[in-house]
């Protein structure tokens, strides 16, 4: 039978060695956490879905329950009522992966006790574990005191005054006749300043007169109300108030009425405060609509301001303006800088940006260096270019930030409701375009969208210089070593596409590999690339140099391509150069979202010799069932995971669960982005074995490579690293 919350007795030897039930329908997760709490001296037990977990709840004993909320069948939030009903003593924490914040909140409300979001931090869910243990074994403590004390008096006071509860009873006229010793650490009132007083003296004035009457319930048994939520006073003149964080406290309130030969004397009632879970979930949902490095409002709250503004423009024939942002030249703040001075230059713009708006106006990140601004109820066209022209002069004026002075420039393209377009999709695309326009006309400034523009694609005249490119030979590939971080030795080397553009200057893949897929191009450059690559790879081992492995960056355009195979593996016959000093690296959401004939294809290519890499592994919200699907042999850590690792403060990043499950897989672990040393000892303590970035050395010319490869050959090529 389960162990009920109803039966008061304990078992102390069921407590030496706590027992665990984890719910999860990965397998490969679920025994890699088996494995960790296993070495960790914990008794565990597994379910594979919301069924099984059910079952073995019924016919076991467990101290704690780590559930999955998203999984076939019977779900995570079923397994938890279903808990609360049967009322199986034992504690809850959610593991989520890309569970919603609305299911984690509604999971809370059902009774977990906590809750820990994939892919976890080893060190964080065992601590948490342990602190539900420790929850669990307190509750029991209690229940087992209380089955010794007996249904004697001193039970009763026990129970009352260590609830940690505020127990209250009232008599007929709703004047408090008994308060338990709780009130004073709660609200900040001693038990005799309470009694003989009526209740509405701690009650907040804003609750309204049906939740104000709950305090002084009449009705009993199940006609009595459970859970309310009301808001109490806290006593402002008490010396320990100064402890407590607010003039009043959220509490969860529960009250029935006391009847004497069926006349009302009084009312029963307990109220547990409830602040900290509804700071949790405030929390969770400031995070669910909030872009984290900002503050502003991301994709998610944006639309939906965005809608309710279009629902009031088409009732009120009012206009709406909708501002796309970009800041000119960013990225080369971050490679001359660093990613941490990117972050501190996008929360200063955004604050600027704030101050030349209304506090109707809503301002959002999209992501990377990109804005998007609503403005509401705007009077004329004159009024949005007075706000677009107050935006850039605002950013034109000189940041200065530890010890730089930085000067940069927007380039902002205006959409207006409905000339421009009568959805919020179209507004964004048309603005998007204004944008881009702006970009090719020299940047620094802002224009409206006209339909002129949307008659052609914004990629043109970047495809029309492609074609250009590749007749004239201005593409370069670079290459960005891969480095041991035990020993420093380069193991590899990533092969990076450039483009020396006559007018522009040298352009990075963000600046035209969009343009390339989307008019096919991409497939004829891939070739050259392919053929660039095994140009060099010849050219080093004519120079007596070491084998070193290349990966190159595959699209998906290239995949779908029915010969892709086929001309990749004849490239590498024609040159004569075995296919296991190759690898392709393939973007997670290329992988996620391929048709089958592409796993077919990345199978062929793997047998033949060449290494699959997920590039930006973990920043996609999919599925990891297509780790089972493909070749797989390494993931990279994506850059932005790597950019989390800070010395001096507590690790709760990414890269830990990538590795914990990189490990589970048996599969090999890159970090890219590395800029630091502390980052470096990270990640090998994680155990990468293969890092590239700043550290070490950026993207570097073809000769370059060669020059770096010549290093100390009785060595190997290496780096030397300050200590």
């Amino acid at each position: 039978m389960p162990n009920k919350g109803s039966e008061p007795t304990v078992i102390a030897e069921k407590t030496k060695q706590s027992s665990i039930l984890i719910v999860d329908d990965q397998l490969s997760l679920l025994h890699s956490l088996q494995a960790l709490l296993e070495i960790n001296g914990y008794r565990v037990a597994l379910a594979t879905g919301g069924r099984e977990a059910i079952k073995k709840l019924q016919n076991g004993n467990y101290q704690l329950l780590l559930l999955d909320l998203q999984m076939p069948g019977i779900d995570g939030l079923e397994v938890l009522e279903f808990v609360r009903k049967e009322k199986l003593d034992l504690e809850t924490i959610v593991v989520s992966g890309d569970t919603s914040f609305i299911s984690i909140k509604d999971a809370m409300r059902l009774g977990a006790y906590d809750f820990i979001r994939k892919p976890y931090n080893s060190e964080e869910l065992l601590a948490t574990v342990s602190q539900g243990i420790e929850h669990y074994r307190q509750k029991r403590e209690l229940l087992q005191a209380e089955s010794s004390l007996g249904e004697s008096e001193q039970l009763h006071r026990f129970i009352v005054n260590n609830s940690p509860d505020f127990i209250y009873m009232l008599d007929n006229q709703g004047i408090f006749t008994y308060v338990n010793d709780m009130v004073e650490e709660l609200l900040g009132y001693k038990r005799n300043e309470l009694l003989g007083c009526h209740f509405s003296s701690i009650i907040h004035p804003h609750n309204a007169a049906e939740i104000h009457n709950f305090f002084s319930e009449h009705r009993t048994g199940n006609r009595a109300p459970r859970s309310i939520e009301i808001r109490l006073l806290v006593n402002q003149s008490n010396d320990r108030v100064e402890g407590l964080d607010n003039s009043e406290l959220i509490v969860e309130l529960n009250a029935i009425g006391i009847y004497q030969d069926k006349e009302f004397i009084g009312t029963l009632g307990s109220a547990r405060d409830i602040s900290i879970r509804k700071f949790s979930e405030e929390n969770i949902s400031y995070q669910a609509y909030h872009d984290l490095l900002t503050q502003l409002p991301n994709r998610i709250l944006f639309d939906d301001r965005m809608n309710q503004a279009l629902a009031r423009a088409g009732r009120n024939g009012k206009k709406i303006a909708m501002l796309f942002m970009d800041l000119d030249r960013f990225k080369l703040i971050n490679d001359t800088l660093g990613h941490v001075m990117g972050d501190l230059v996008l929360q200063q713009v955004s604050g600027r940006i704030l101050d030349c708006l209304r506090a109707e106006d809503t301002l959002a990140r999209f992501g990377g260096d990109e804005f998007c601004l609503l403005l509401p109820d705007i009077s004329s066209k004159e009024s949005v270019a007075a706000v677009a022209e107050k935006i850039l002069k605002a950013v034109r004026q000189p940041f200065r930030i530890n010890n730089h002075e930085l000067y940069l420039s927007l380039s902002l393209g205006v959409a207006i409701y409905p000339e421009a377009g009568k959805t919020g999709e179209a507004l964004l695309h048309n603005a998007d375009i204004a944008m881009y326009h702006i970009k090719e006309n020299g940047k620094d400034g802002y224009c409206f969208y006209t339909h002129t523009m949307g008659n052609h694609s914004h990629f043109l005249p970047v495809e029309q210089d492609l074609h250009s490119a590749l007749e004239k030979g201005q593409f370069q590939v670079f290459f960005q070593p891969k480095v041991n971080p035990s020993n420093h030795m380069i193991v590899g080397m990533e092969a990076l596409l450039r483009w020396q553009h006559p007018e522009r200057g040298l352009l990075y893949p963000e600046d035209f590999i969009a343009a390339a897929e989307s008019s096919k191009l991409m497939i004829p450059i891939g070739d050259w690339i392919l053929r660039r690559v095994c140009e060099e790879v010849v050219r080093w081992q004519k120079q007596g140099m070491s084998a070193v492995k290349v990966s190159l960056n595959i699209s998906l355009v290239q995949l779908r391509q029915i010969d892709f195979v086929e001309r990749f593996i004849r490239a590498l016959q024609e040159f004569n150069l075995q296919a296991d000093l190759f690898e392709i690296e393939i973007s997670e959401y290329g992988l996620n979202n391929g048709e089958q004939n592409m796993a077919k294809k990345l199978r062929i290519l793997s047998d033949y010799g060449v290494s699959v890499t997920i590039d930006s592994f973990g920043r996609s919200h999919s599925s990891l069932s297509y780790l089972q699907s493909f070749p797989v042999n390494t993931l990279k850590i994506d850059r932005s995971f790597v950019r989390e690792i800070e010395e001096g403060k507590n690790q709760n990043c990414i890269a830990n669960g990538i590795a914990m499950m990189a490990k589970g897989l048996n599969l090999n672990v890159v970090g890219s982005g590395v800029e630091n040393l502390h980052q470096l000892d990270y990640l090998r303590n994680l155990g990468c074995n293969e890092v590239q970035g700043y550290l070490y050395s950026e993207a570097i010319s073809a000769q370059e490579t060669l020059n770096l490869l010549e290093n100390r050959p009785s060595e190997g090529p290496h780096f030397r690293l300050p200590h």
